[in-house]
């Protein structure tokens, strides 16, 4: 099993100037994204190790609200010696979350609120904010991005004003798919579990139209239960 100070090395950051967007997914080998419609039931020990290391490296964890509901999105807090890692560097103790939701179609008492160890940002539109924005004030943070769409573009601008320029999407597929069509995601660190699942489960984008989006293989790492962990920036 590659340690924790192994999947550091593996997956550093070469600097923090400048936006990154890092996608973190995991997949079976025939490309199923989720098993019982949860992608965590695909990961194994090391891959949940690998999710702390990409979070205590990251200025803000993005996820989608579709899976924040699938998953269970709770608190999302690095552990005491990864806060001292984040110290070491400048680093606020624990990454931002931030929450996409189109509609705001969340419930303000859900955990990823509730047991937040910061307070939560959602985007959302504008539309959205003025309709229902009201009722998430006390639990986060609302920032308007776009009118009647999120404009992600604009969000990572805000990201970035707010000095979060490190940014760990963890999907779903939907958010990766407007993220990839945008032209937004730099780099791509992909879970391969051992598993051939079937079924009806999607791949890890969808939404984004056909297209040849050329990512070059910038690291691999295995582990001893069969999984293999693919790191790709993009060319």
């Amino acid at each position: 099993m590659p340690t924790r100070s192994e999947l550091f090395d593996a997956y550093a950051l070469r600097g923090r100037d400048g936006m990154r967007v890092r996608m973190n997914f995991v997949s079976s080998a025939d490309g199923a994204v989720s098993l019982g419609g949860r992608s965590g039931a695909l990961g194994g020990g090391t891959d949940r190790a690998l999710m702390q290391v990409l979070r205590t490296m990251a200025d803000v964890v993005l996820v989608g609200a579709g899976t924040v509901r699938a998953e269970g999105y709770g608190d999302l807090r690095v552990r005491a010696d990864d806060v001292e890692w984040r110290r070491s560097r400048g680093l606020e103790d624990q990454p931002a979350l931030a929450v996409v939701s189109g509609g705001l179609h969340l419930d303000p008492g859900d955990p990823v609120f509730a047991d937040a160890v910061r307070c939560p940002v959602v985007v959302t539109t504008d539309a959205a904010a003025g309709a229902r924005g009201a009722l998430f004030e006390p639990v986060a943070t609302v920032m308007a991005c776009g009118s009647d769409a999120v404009d992600l573009g604009t969000m990572l601008d805000v990201f970035a004003r707010r000095g979060w320029t490190q940014v760990l999407c963890e999907g779903g597929p939907h958010l990766f798919g407007a993220l990839l069509a945008d032209g937004l995601v730099d780099e791509v660190c992909l879970t391969i579990a051992p598993r051939f699942v079937g079924g009806e489960a999607g791949r890890i984008v969808q939404d984004a139209a056909e297209g040849d989006r050329r990512f070059a293989l910038a690291g691999v790492v295995t582990d001893d239960e069969g999984f293999a962990f693919l790191r790709y920036a993009a060319e």
